[in-house]
């Protein structure tokens, strides 16, 4: 008992909210779901996408965010605890790793956003936009390297001040800002001379372009997308007070993070629409869509500086707040299940930052030698986690709710305080029958399609 009341706690309902919305709100909303949701019908998949995050997404942020406040611990310690055994302990740990290998390659990612924010400061919305310049600079070395650092470096600054004042202060700050961002951006795009055939096509739902690949990218972009089996939204359960709605805190999650996805849809579809004169295949870009093609339609602007500017704001924004999250889950678990202190914890998580981010933000250049089943280092670790690792852990935590916990347990959190259950047949529905079928969907088709016996 004496470790459960030394634990760190967000302030209130808001403190939770933004924090655990941050953690949602990364480069999978304004990257990812843009370049999926263009590449799979656009409307039609924005459609699945909010009907599986109001129903799968929805089920597993309840379980997960009730789990880690019934237990007050990180995801080896809840799992254990309610588990009772190693088999379900070894669950735990497959969602405490996750964390541990995404953060490296993401804080490279976002070293890139942040070299780019940094040129559009200094006024090179030309240079950024050349041909070969993305693609000159990962493979640069040291120059993506110290970018990296420098962005793994903020990142665990704000670690290093703890829950309330570093976490959820930075969170409380930055989530507003981000929002105002993405609305300025958005209205912006929207308002470019052809732009309005890219609203359309986004949000319009046209059955014609329905297939079963547009369900299986819209399962991993929420998958992605809400944190699901990253294990943060059990280590910020933990820190949830009982006083405060889980069911209301975890919708307002949903609803902020599925507004920010479409946001970030108005803000490039329409605006590649307008800039390519309506060509899908430009849209479709992948990888290259943020670094290659937003800056060629930013210098088509008149005024590509500012705009760039908002831009790159908002997704360093969004690329420290989930990095933020990311990092305090695997800080959380090297305190609970070693017993470190935070500044030995974190310092230990740093050092593992640098080590295997290291490895990606060299992969492209120096070490673009080495590959691992024909992938370079960042690309090898997004898919070990994204496609591999965490429907396995979604998988053990609805199997752990079922089969150890029990539904009733799990709604006797929920509704602690009198607080309301409304979607409780819902969440008991998807957690006995679908959710597993809908992980292993996503786990199979994900991995039959790095083999090559499907195409995505």
């Amino acid at each position: 008992m004496n470790g459960q009341k030394k634990r760190s706690s967000f302030s209130g309902k808001i403190g939770f909210v933004l924090s655990a919305a941050g953690a949602s709100v990364g480069l999978g909303n304004i990257w990812r779901f843009p370049y999926l949701a263009a590449k799979y019908g656009g409307g039609i998949f924005l459609l699945v996408y909010i009907i599986l995050a109001l129903t799968f997404g929805y089920t597993m942020i309840i379980a997960e965010t009730a789990l880690g406040r019934m237990t007050k611990k990180s995801p080896v310690g809840a799992f254990s605890e309610t588990g009772g055994s190693r088999l379900w302990r070894a669950g735990g740990w497959i969602n405490a790793v996750i964390p541990l290998l995404i953060v490296p390659y993401y804080s490279t990612i976002g070293g890139w956003v942040t070299k780019y924010l940094f040129e559009y400061l200094r006024g090179n919305v030309n240079e950024v936009a050349a041909d070969g310049y993305f693609t000159e600079f990962i493979a640069g070395g040291m120059s993506a390297e110290i970018w990296f650092l420098l962005f793994a470096a903020a990142t665990l600054i704000i670690i290093f001040a703890g829950v309330q004042n570093g976490i959820e202060r930075v969170s409380k700050f930055m989530m507003p800002v981000l929002v105002v961002l993405a609305v300025v951006i958005a209205v912006y795009s929207m308002t470019r001379e052809g732009a309005l055939a890219g609203v359309k096509y986004f949000l319009v739902p046209n059955f014609r372009n329905f297939s079963w690949m547009t369900v299986v990218a819209a399962m991993g972009q929420m998958f992605y997308s809400l944190s699901i089996a990253m294990g943060i939204l059990i280590t910020f359960g933990s820190y949830m007070k009982d006083n405060v709605s889980i069911e209301d805190a975890t919708r307002n999650v949903e609803i902020f993070d599925t507004a920010i996805a479409i946001m970030a849809g108005l803000m490039i579809i329409p605006a590649v629409f307008a800039f390519s004169g309506g060509d899908l295949e430009t849209l479709k870009a992948g990888p290259s869509l943020m670094f290659i093609t937003i800056p060629k339609v930013l210098a088509s602007m008149g005024f590509g500086r500012p705009a760039g500017i908002l831009f790159f704001s908002l997704v360093l924004f969004a690329a420290l707040t989930s990095a933020i999250a990311l990092t305090e889950s695997a800080v959380s678990t090297f305190e609970d299940e070693l017993g470190w202190s935070r500044h030995k914890a974190s310092t230990v998580m740093g050092l593992i930052m640098v080590a295997l981010g290291t490895l990606s933000s060299l992969g492209y250049g120096p070490l673009s030698f080495i590959r691992i089943i024909g992938m370079e280092f960042l690309d090898f670790f997004d898919f070990l986690t994204n496609s591999v690792m965490m429907p396995i852990a979604a998988i053990a935590t609805c199997l752990l709710v079922v089969k150890a916990i029990g539904t009733d347990r799990i709604a006797k959190e929920v509704e602690k305080n009198g607080a309301s259950f409304k979607r409780r047949k819902i969440f008991e529905f998807m957690i006995r029958y679908l959710c597993i079928i809908f992980v292993t969907i996503i786990l199979l088709s994900s991995v039959a399609n790095v083999l090559g016996w499907i195409t995505m």
